[in-house]
Order: C-alpha cells, then sequence, then structure tokens
C-alpha cells in the first residue's frame, strides 16, 4: 500500500452515515480490554500486520484512509481530511468554490464542507474547532486504533474561546 501513501489523494465521500461513525467510535473509545489488545498486538508482529490490514481495508472502504496512522475521523465528522488533496487537517484551503466543491477537483465536494456538514447533522461542529497537529509522516501505514489505545497519538488541542471556526462558504 505504499503506492496508496504517495498517490495524489481525491476528496472521498464516505460510506456511512457521520451517526455511524460517532457510533462506533464509542465501541472503539480507548478502554482497558482495547489497551490490552494494543498492547499484544505490539508485541505480536504478525498480529499487529494482520490487524493493521484489516483496519486498512475497513476504513479505506468506508472513509477513503490513506493510513495516516494518526486518524482524525471522531473530530471530522468522519470525513477524512487525509483525502483532501492538500491534505489540510485543519479545515479548507481558500479554494473551496461557492457551491462546496474542491479546488483541485471541481467535480468532488470538498472534504472540509462534508466535515462540516455530517458534523452538524450529528451536533458535533464544536469539533472542527479542535486544532489538530501536524501530520507525523513517520506514523504513516501504522494502526491509528492501536496507537489510539495505546496513547501514542496527540489529541487535537483547544483553542480556546478564541476562535469559533467557520467555513467562509454556504453550501447550496
Amino acid at each position: 500500500m505504499e503506492t496508496e501513501r504517495f498517490s495524489w489523494p481525491r476528496p472521498f465521500r464516505p460510506r456511512i452515515p457521520g451517526s455511524g461513525g460517532y457510533r462506533s467510535n464509542r465501541l472503539l473509545r480507548r478502554n482497558a480490554v482495547w489497551a490490552r489488545l494494543g498492547a499484544l498486538l505490539e508485541r505480536t508482529p504478525w498480529g499487529y500486520r494482520l490487524f493493521t490490514a484489516t483496519e486498512r481495508v475497513t476504513k479505506e472502504q468506508l472513509f477513503g484512509c490513506r493510513m495516516c496512522g494518526q486518524c482524525a475521523l471522531p473530530t471530522t465528522g468522519y470525513t477524512c481530511p487525509m483525502t483532501c488533496p492538500k491534505e489540510l487537517r485543519n479545515g479548507p484551503c481558500g479554494g473551496v468554490s461557492p457551491t462546496g466543491m474542491c479546488e483541485v477537483h471541481p467535480s468532488l465536494r470538498c472534504v472540509w464542507v462534508q466535515a462540516y456538514e455530517r458534523a452538524e447533522a450529528n451536533g458535533h461542529t464544536g469539533d472542527l474547532d479542535l486544532l489538530h497537529h501536524p501530520a507525523d509522516h513517520r506514523e504513516w501505514g501504522r494502526s491509528a486504533w492501536v496507537n489510539h489505545w495505546q496513547g501514542h497519538e496527540t489529541p487535537p488541542a483547544d483553542p480556546g474561546p478564541l476562535l469559533h471556526r467557520q467555513l467562509g462558504v454556504t453550501p447550496r
């Protein structure tokens, strides 16, 4: 899958509704059971590879996941920001069309417009205010779930009351 990592990303329309993603998040939330499984997988290379391959297939089919290893889906309306052609992790670029279409792929809807619509439909627009750290490219191809369960991820930061992000477009 290394070729996928280096291919040009295209906006992806998630195949499950945002509500389904939020429900699955409750199941996959870090707890003692998942932490033990993550530790076991990290000690078992073949198990880790099998688990990561399963995660890759599942998330790729559902969300267009590119296996950055630092999943932002729970805070982006279950729309993968790494499918943005510019791989922007904190909101849209300035090239989004007035109708919400991608600047690079004008026939496709902007990932961040989709994220806003899905987050709004599920009462999670506040999640879009969180600031994501730049992608750590050393994590590409690694399991984001294991990273999450083992606490290897850097959670997005709350910028405080200073900003309430606006998309700057009103999708029509």
